[in-house]
């Protein structure tokens, strides 16, 4: 593989995760304006947007097979086609059934993409390299994350109607398909005299098991702490809705400038041992945040926790990647179904909770899932095989 071709590999890996992050972050910021474009209270709406994660789930949980029947180039090609598809869908969309099926399909289109700039990642680099690059990739999730909503606040302020919004984030897709036009990518579909050979499989592990645990209460963990920071902040310290929601902003700058910073910081350490580090330190700060009485340490606590936690996601993927010798999409795909579940137990989990208990109850609720995921790192300590496999070049 020649370095431009790889240089475009990793440019389409990092506007996947641009287009995902922007596809759920902005979700916040359309669904009171589409709630009063159906004529719908904001409560049934936000139930409708669950088919944009399902689209992510399930897509993600599927590609760890459709990898091997159909090249990753075509499923690019294809996902354009939809991806127009969907955007004209919500344009024309009348009535919620039409809505709710192109929100599916562009959660399809990202689940796609995302596991595909994933995979692609862990089998162009390897070891800690490997998880630098994911870590930066990872960041892209977070930028489109920061630009889309000051976009989406535009459109708002110029009265340009919501669905132009999910238009300007399919450009992104327009320079993954571009980008794919001109790219050879790596052939995971076995031939005839492939399958005549004797296929040895490489068990994955209970290290496996440890790291996708870690990953589902990492994610559940890290939103449902997230969303539940301005309710806590406004009612625990009666903050306004700007102040707190410039909680939320700290936290994702942080949590951004954190990935480019460890990015370069893990190549120098041991990613079970760092990722154990993270997690442990991940927990204080948040039990920190979540039991303080002085409302001037909030601000502190969080922009730590957020440079603190913005390495341990990429890590366990990348852990995950480096059980097996030779790369497998589905155990990387598993890991990432496993953490997608944790965005779709969020409110499921965590709205009970706030009910009986307050926003604080959340919090609590969250620090434990970053405990958990202390301990899933500790396990697999005793029992990872990254140390075995980091050297191994693709």
């Amino acid at each position: 593989m020649n370095d431009t071709n790889r240089i475009r590999l990793l440019w389409i890996s990092f506007l996947s995760y641009a287009l995902t992050g922007a596809l759920v972050i902005v979700t916040g910021m359309v669904m009171g304006n589409v709630s009063n474009y159906f004529h719908l209270p904001i409560s049934r709406m936000s139930n409708t947007f669950t088919f944009l994660n399902a689209g992510i789930l399930i897509a993600i949980f599927i590609n760890a097979w459709l990898m091997e029947i159909i090249s990753l180039k075509r499923q690019i090609l294809f996902g354009f086609v939809l991806m127009i598809l969907s955007v004209i869908g919500l344009i024309e969309s009348k009535s919620l059934i039409l809505f709710s099926l192109s929100m599916f399909v562009l959660g399809v289109i990202s689940g796609i993409t995302m596991s595909i700039g994933t995979f692609l990642i862990t089998y162009m680099y390897s070891g800690k390299k490997r998880g630098s690059r994911l870590l930066l990739t990872d960041s892209f999730f977070s930028m489109s994350g920061m630009i889309f909503p000051v976009i989406t606040g535009i459109f708002f302020k110029k009265n340009i109607h919501w669905y132009w919004i999910y238009a300007c984030i399919g450009l992104l897709y327009m320079g993954i398909f571009l980008l794919t036009l001109c790219t050879n990518f790596p052939i995971l579909i076995k031939k005839d005299s492939d399958m005549k050979k004797p296929i040895i499989k490489e068990k994955w592990g209970i290290g496996v098991l440890f790291l996708s645990i870690a990953a589902l209460c990492y994610i559940l963990g890290q939103l449902g702490f997230i969303q539940w920071v301005p309710e806590y902040a406004i009612k625990s310290f009666g903050m306004d809705i700007s102040n707190a929601g410039t909680l939320v902003s700290n936290f994702w700058i942080s949590y951004m400038i954190g990935m480019w910073t460890f990015s370069y910081i893990l190549r120098f350490f041991d990613l079970q041992r760092i990722s154990t580090l993270l997690a442990f330190l991940s927990t204080i700060i948040m039990y920190f945040f979540s039991n303080t009485h002085q409302v001037e340490y909030l601000n502190y606590y969080i922009i730590m926790l957020g440079f603190v936690s913005s390495a341990i996601y990429t890590t366990l993927i990348t852990l995950g990647s480096l059980q097996t010798k030779v790369v497998s999409p589905k155990l990387i795909n598993f890991i990432l179904t496993c953490g997608t579940i944790g965005t779709m137990l969020t409110f499921i989990i965590t709205s009970p909770i706030v009910v009986k208990g307050g926003a604080h109850a959340a919090l609590n609720t969250a620090t434990l899932c970053y405990a958990i995921v202390t301990v899933m790192c500790i396990l697999l300590g005793f029992v990872t095989k990254h140390r075995n496999y980091q050297n191994v070049i693709h």
